[in-house]
C-alpha cells in the first residue's frame, strides 16, 4: 500500500493507490510531500522509487537487507535511518516491534513501515484535522512530529509495562505465582532490550544533528529536538532502565520464591520417608523366614505390631508438625 501526502499552503491531499507509476505521476516536485510504503515488499517498486527521488540505489538493498540500526552516515543523498520501535501490542505474550526506515530528502519524507506503524497512521490523521502549514514549516518539521510521536508511544507502552509488572509483583510477593509468573517477567523483559537499541539510534541522531554540516535538519527544527525531546528522552531512557531493573528483580525474588517451594516440596518427602522408616525395619524384621521366632506364635503379637507401628507413624507426624516441618 502506498500512501501520498502532499502539503499545500492551506490544504493536505491524501492519493492512495498500488500502483507505483500512478503515485511517482503524482508528486508534484514543489511541493513537501509525505510517501508512505507499507508493507511494500516489491523490490522493483522500490528501486523505482528510490530513483525517483535522485537516492543512491544502495538504498535498495539497505531496505530490503535489513541495515543496522540508526543513522547511516556512509552516502550524504538523504537522511536515512532505520527504526525498530516497541508497541504496546502483545503477540505470543512478547511485545510487538515494528521495524522500517525514514528516509529524509529535501522537501521529500518516505518510510518504508514492513509493519504498519500505528502512531504515524494517526499523524497522518492528525495531520488532516488540523492546518498545519508543512510547506512554510519545512519537511524537517514533519519529521520532527514523527520523532515526538514515537516519544510519546514509548511513555504510553510504559506506562502499560509498569501495569502489567504491578500486577506480577502482588503475584511475586505474595508467593501465590509459579514458573508461569517467571516465565511471564522473562518474555516481558526479553521483549523489552531493543528499546536500548532504538533509544542509542535516537541520541546518535542528536548527537549528528549538533554538527554545523548537517544540512538535512534546519536550525529551527534543531532548537525544537533540543528543548523539548531532549530532555523527553533521557527522561524516557531513565525511565527504561528503571523498568528493567525492575524486572530483574522480580525475577531474582521469583527464583528464590520457586527454589524455596522446591525446597518444602523435597523437606516433606524427607519427612514421610523418615516417618515410615521404622515401619519399614519392622516390617523387614519380621519378614525374615527364621524357623524359630517365638512372638510370632502369641496370639497378641500381630494387634500389637501394628499399635506399635501406628503409634510411631501418629508420634512422628505429631512431632514434625509441633517443630513446623509439616
Amino acid at each position: 500500500m502506498l500512501i501520498l501526502l502532499t502539503f499545500y499552503p492551506d490544504n493536505l491531499e491524501i492519493f492512495t493507490s498500488r500502483d507505483v507509476d500512478t503515485v511517482l505521476e503524482r508528486i508534484d516536485g514543489s511541493h513537501n510531500i509525505w510517501l508512505r510504503c507499507i508493507h511494500f515488499r516489491d523490490r522493483t517498486g522500490t528501486a523505482r522509487i528510490i530513483k525517483h527521488f535522485g537516492l543512491d540505489p544502495s538504498r535498495v538493498n539497505m531496505i530490503f537487507n535489513h541495515s543496522p540500526l540508526g543513522i547511516d552516515e556512509d552516502v550524504e543523498d538523504c537522511l536515512f535511518d532505520s527504526y525498530e520501535i516497541l508497541t504496546s501490542q502483545i503477540k505470543n505474550n512478547e511485545f510487538e516491534m515494528v521495524r522500517g526506515n525514514i528516509v529524509v530528502g529535501k522537501n521529500f519524507i518516505i518510510t518504508f513501515e514492513i509493519t504498519e506503524l500505528k502512531i504515524l497512521s494517526v499523524l497522518a490523521n492528525n495531520l488532516q484535522k488540523r492546518t498545519l502549514d508543512i510547506q512554510k514549516l519545512g519537511i524537517d518539521y514533519l519529521f520532527y512530529l514523527i520523532f515526538k510521536d514515537i516519544l510519546n508511544n514509548y511513555e504510553t507502552v510504559f506506562t502499560y509495562i509498569s501495569r502489567k509488572l504491578d500486577d506480577l509483583e502482588d503475584e511475586v510477593l505474595d508467593n501465590s505465582g509459579d514458573e508461569s509468573t517467571y516465565q511471564k517477567i522473562a518474555t516481558m523483559r526479553q521483549s523489552t532490550r531493543s528499546g536500548r537499541r532504538n533509544f542509542q539510534s535516537i541520541k546518535l541522531l542528536m548527537a549528528i544533528m549538533d554538527n554545523e554540516d548537517f544540512q538535512w535538519i534546519g536550525q529551527p527544527v534543531k532548537e525544537l529536538f533540543n528543548q523539548e525531546l531532549v530532555h523527553h528522552v533521557d527522561k524516557l531512557w531513565q525511565e527504561y532502565q528503571a523498568i528493567r531493573a525492575w524486572m530483574s528483580e522480580l525475577m531474582e525474588i521469583q527464583r528464590d520464591n520457586i527454589a524455596s517451594k522446591t525446597g518444602e516440596r523435597i523437606n516433606r518427602l524427607t519427612i514421610l520417608s523418615t516417618i515410615f522408616l521404622p515401619i519399614t525395619f519392622m516390617s523387614g524384621f519380621y519378614g525374615m523366614n527364621f524357623k524359630y521366632m517365638p512372638e510370632l506364635e502369641q496370639p497378641w503379637a500381630y494387634p500389637m505390631v501394628i499399635s506399635m507401628m501406628a503409634l510411631i507413624v501418629i508420634g512422628s507426624i505429631a512431632y514434625a508438625k509441633k517443630q513446623r516441618w509439616l
